[in-house]
């Protein structure tokens, strides 16, 4: 999932607190690849919600 998602306009983020929105919770990949994005914009904090989990 490496480079698989982006942020066009980090500039819109900057100093933003983000709530990122899953569904169900498997590998975190796909959590882990978007996290990863949104906190490239400076200042951004990052909160992960999720209506379910695999174990």
């Amino acid at each position: 999932m490496e480079q698989v998602f982006g942020v066009s306009d980090a500039s819109a983020l900057q100093g933003r607190h983000v709530l990122l929105v899953d569904d169900v919770i498997t590998t975190g990949a796909t959590l882990e690849a978007c996290g990863a994005a949104i906190l490239q914009a400076p200042g951004t904090q990052l909160s992960i919600a999720a209506a379910a989990y695999t174990v």
